[in-house]
């Protein structure tokens, strides 16, 4: 189904529209060169030209019993609507592409991203609107807890201010997918009548993506939610009960689902390096600067005096919603200001992003590089201090071995026995001072 309405696009790459007060991704009238792609965590994309698509399940699939689809049609009286379902999907997407890239400039300021939404099913599910407005420019708005509220309304409009999805740097002159619908868990929602609008008015909030980083929140992605809350009140428990076992941990390791990997892939190398220390792993999968944030202003280090504090996060704010370096270095300063208030007699040992991604010169890998060159100066070499450990896990070409991480992020046990081994030297000077 190809989707481009009431426009005149000039024959030049990244073409010029005119200055209509509307500007239709999708409604009544089409325009052959758009599509709607439906993509899926697993194979390549399907275009939707017919009535429905399915992505085929690959043989070795991870998550067998999961699906991703979409269909075209009536929902609710609306004609037309594209209906995205998905079961058990890490990620699942339906997105406007394969045409000339639009640019967006007249629409940019004080305009608006508008669409009618009906969310079908969301009691397991969580749903984000994206867009890709250049070739390393990648937007994403969370809806999670403003959809699940929609479930069972019917299609209610939603108006977002296209200053929702720019930054400071950007220009909109060159927009490759204008419009996305992604999601992940399990769920069923409609959407239709996609537009920008100049003069529009918002009737939907978004973050600022200047002050995300550094204001504390729950993680609130679907998948998260049903273990997220849990996972830190067990860790209070356990503090507790190491605490009324006389017992005060020694290292304290803070961070993301790197670090939430020590009780997994790295519990053995765990148990050889740390378990002495009576060592706390204070990892949580999928977290941001602003969650562990929020963790540690309610009470995940209360209570503890650890001699070091190992500290590595930010890679989730780039590969998420692709951050701002200044972003996820604000958000690393502030965790690391606020360690220093409750934890005064502890040195906090900083490690630089771990590298992500096969090539050196992929854009996240160089994302966190950058994040990595600012973070590097907050180490006062008396409270903090600052390790990059990241040439250990990298082949002498730079690439970075899937023997080492799977999936190119997460480190499998060899990598826990690189970090280890190369972290070991430095924390026990600090352990030692």
């Amino acid at each position: 189904m190809h989707l481009f309405a009431g426009l005149t696009l000039a024959a030049a790459s990244g073409a010029t529209l005119a200055a209509e007060r509307e500007l239709i991704l999708h409604g009544a009238s089409t325009l052959p060169s758009w599509r709607v792609t439906i993509a899926g965590f697993e194979g390549p994309g399907q275009v939707l030209q017919g009535d429905a698509v399915t992505i085929p399940k690959p043989a070795n699939s991870q998550v067998p019993g999961g699906s991703v689809g979409a269909h075209s049609g009536e929902v609710a009286g609306v004609p037309q609507a594209l209906t995205l379902l998905w079961k058990d999907a890490w990620f699942a997407g339906l997105r406007f592409d394969g045409a000339s890239a639009l640019d967006l400039r007249a629409y940019a300021a004080g305009g608006t991203l508008e669409f009618d939404l009906n969310v079908l099913d969301l009691d397991q599910g969580g749903i984000y609107f994206s867009m890709r407005c250049g070739q390393e420019c990648y937007r994403k708005l969370p809806f999670v807890a403003a959809a699940r509220s929609m479930q069972g309304k019917g299609w209610q409009h939603l108006s977002f201010s296209l200053a929702c999805f720019a930054r400071a740097n950007d220009d909109f002159g060159k927009v490759p997918v204008p419009f996305a619908l992604e999601a992940n868990g399990s769920g069923q929602v409609a959407v239709a009548n996609v537009k920008f609008v100049k003069g529009g008015e918002p009737n939907a909030a978004c973050p600022d993506y200047r002050t995300q980083a550094v204001t504390p929140e729950p993680l609130s992605h679907a998948w998260a939610l049903p273990h997220w809350l849990p996972r830190h009140q067990l860790k209070l428990e356990e503090n507790r009960k190491l605490k009324e076992a006389g017992k005060n941990p020694q290292v304290v390791f803070i961070g993301d689902s790197i670090t939430e990997g020590w009780e997994k892939a790295g519990k053995r190398v765990w148990q050889r390096y740390y378990a002495n220390y009576d060592a706390v792993a204070l990892g949580f999968g999928g977290d941001h600067t602003e969650n562990v944030l929020w963790r540690l202003q309610h009470g995940e280090v209360d209570g503890l005096a650890p001699k070091v504090a190992v500290l590595m996060i930010g890679t989730n704010n780039a590969g998420d919603r692709n951050d701002e370096p200044e972003a996820v270095a604000a958000g690393i300063k502030a965790i690391i200001d606020d360690l220093r208030k409750r934890l005064p007699e502890s040195k906090v040992l900083l490690l630089a992003v771990f590298p992500r991604e096969e090539q050196p010169a992929a854009f996240l890998r160089r994302l966190n590089d950058r994040v990595n060159t600012r973070i590097a100066g907050f180490a006062d070499g008396r409270h903090v201090f600052f390790a990059n450990l990241n040439a250990s896990f990298l082949n002498p070409d730079g690439t970075l071995s899937r023997e080492v991480m799977p999936d190119l992020l997460h480190p499998e046990e060899k990598g826990y026995e690189i970090w280890a081994r190369s972290m070991e030297p430095i924390l026990q000077k600090l352990l030692t001072e």
